[in-house]
C-alpha cells in the first residue's frame, strides 16, 4: 500500500443515520459516498482520511481499510500476516492494540486469530502490543492506535481507527448537564432539519449548549475537529506539515447571526457559557437562566429552535414531564412563528403533548442507551 493507492474509508455513524452522513460527505466533496449499514464508504488517500476526521460533524470514527488477504486457516493467516506492509502504515515506537472478529470463516476464534497478528507485528515490525481493557475514556493525548482484524468469508480485511476518541469530543465541552446530547447525533439532527448555518438556532432547555455551540460553529466556519489530537497523527503515513496547513484552514468567517440558548438550572448556562468560550463562539452565542415560560423571540429573522428535553426515562418524573412539554409547545406556537422545530425525545406521547404540527417522525436512533427520535415542525403558522 503506497501513499498514492486509494483505499476504501468507512465513516462510522450510528444506524439509521447513514444517508445523513452520505449528504455531508457529499458536500464536503468527498468523492462518490456510498451508504452501507453502520456507516459510509468512499475511496480515497491518507489526506482524505485527515479531513474527514477533521471536518465531518456527523461521523463517530474513520476506519481506513489497509489491506486485505484471504485466509483459511490460523497457519495462514499467521503466513500472510507476516507477509504483510506494516511499516507502510505503523511506527515501530508507537504501540497497538489489535481486535479480532470472525464471521461464516473457518477461522472460528477470535482471540486465536488475534494472537497470530499480534505475534507478526511483534516480530516483523517490533511493534509492542498492548493488551488489558481499551482506554477508550483516556486523555486525548493518550488515544489508543487500534488495528481491527475482522474475518468475514474467510476474507482477513485491516482496518486502523484513524480517529483515536470518539468525534463527538470536540475538544471544549469540559463542563456537562445531565444527560449530555452527543455533539455528532446533535449536528446530524441539525441536519435533519435543514439547519445549515444560515439561520439563527434557539435552545430552550439547552444543558451544556451542544446545539447552540454546533450551529453557532456551522455559521462560522469552525471545523469540529480543530482542537483535538487524532490517532492518524501516530502513524507512518502522517505528514505534519500538510496536517497543520490543513487545519488551518479551520477560518473564523463572519456572521450577522446570534444563537440562544437558555436553561432553568443556572449551573447548565454557566457550563454552557464556559464550553462555547472554550469554543471560540462566545460572541455570538448568549446563554441565559430562565423557565420555558419566559423563552421570547429573538429579535431579527426566523430560524431554529432546537430542543433536547428531559425524556423521563433516566431523568425526572414522567408524569410531571407532559406539563413541560405542554408548555414548550404553546410558548412556541404563540411566540414563535414562522420558525421551524425539532424536539428529539424518546417518548411519542412527550412529543404528542406539545400539541405542535409534526411532520412524520423520523426512524428512531440510539442515544446513550435509549432509542430516540426527532420529531420536526415546517415553520410554525
Amino acid at each position: 500500500m503506497t501513499d498514492s493507492t486509494p483505499f476504501e474509508i468507512f465513516l462510522a455513524v450510528p444506524p439509521g443515520l447513514e444517508p445523513l452522513l452520505a449528504e455531508e460527505a457529499a458536500s464536503l466533496g468527498f468523492p462518490a459516498p456510498a451508504i452501507v449499514p453502520g456507516g459510509v464508504t468512499f475511496q480515497g488517500g491518507w489526506p482524505d482520511v485527515w479531513r474527514a476526521n477533521l471536518s465531518l460533524r456527523g461521523a463517530t470514527r474513520v476506519l481506513a481499510r489497509i489491506g486485505s488477504f484471504r485466509a483459511m486457516h490460523l497457519a495462514q493467516l499467521d503466513k500472510r500476516a507476516r507477509r504483510f506492509d506494516w511499516a507502510g502504515v505503523l511506527r515501530p515506537d508507537v504501540p497497538v492494540r489489535v481486535e479480532a472478529t470472525c464471521k461464516a470463516s473457518k477461522i472460528y476464534h477470535a482471540g486465536a486469530a488475534r494472537q497470530r497478528i499480534e505475534t507478526a507485528l511483534r516480530d516483523t515490525l517490533g511493534v509492542e502490543v498492548l493488551t488489558g481493557p481499551a482506554a477508550e475514556d483516556a486523555p486525548d493525548d493518550m488515544s489508543e492506535l487500534r488495528l481491527k482484524a475482522r474475518i468475514e468469508d474467510d476474507l482477513c480485511t485491516f482496518s486502523l481507527d484513524t480517529t483515536g476518541m470518539s468525534l463527538h469530543k470536540r475538544g471544549h465541552k469540559q463542563a456537562m448537564a445531565k444527560a449530555p446530547l452527543r455533539e455528532t447525533l446533535a449536528a446530524l439532527f441539525l441536519r435533519q432539519c435543514g439547519y445549515d448555518g444560515t439561520e439563527p438556532v434557539v435552545d430552550p432547555m439547552c444543558g451544556s449548549g451542544t446545539f447552540v455551540i454546533e450551529a453557532a460553529e456551522m455559521a462560522l466556519g469552525l471545523l469540529p475537529g480543530r482542537a483535538r489530537h487524532f490517532a492518524f497523527e501516530s502513524l507512518a503515513s502522517f505528514d505534519p506539515v500538510a496536517w497543520e496547513a490543513l487545519r488551518a484552514t479551520s477560518a473564523n468567517r463572519d456572521t450577522t447571526l446570534h444563537f440562544h440558548g437558555s436553561d432553568r438550572d443556572a449551573g447548565a448556562i454557566r457550563a454552557a457559557t464556559a464550553n462555547a468560550e472554550r469554543a471560540g463562539v462566545d460572541h455570538v452565542t448568549t446563554f441565559k437562566t430562565h423557565a420555558i415560560s419566559d423563552l421570547m423571540r429573538p429579535d431579527g429573522p426566523p430560524g431554529l429552535v432546537m430542543v433536547n428535553p428531559p425524556y423521563g426515562a433516566r431523568i425526572g418524573d414522567r408524569k410531571l414531564l407532559f406539563a413541560l412539554y405542554g408548555a414548550l409547545g404553546k410558548t412556541l406556537a404563540e411566540r414563535f412563528r414562522g420558525w421551524r422545530v425539532g424536539i428529539v425525545t424518546s417518548d411519542p406521547a412527550l412529543a404528542k403533548a406539545t400539541a405542535l404540527p409534526f411532520l412524520p417522525p423520523a426512524p428512531p436512533v440510539s442515544n446513550g442507551g435509549l432509542k430516540v427520535a426527532l420529531y420536526r415542525t415546517a415553520p410554525l403558522p
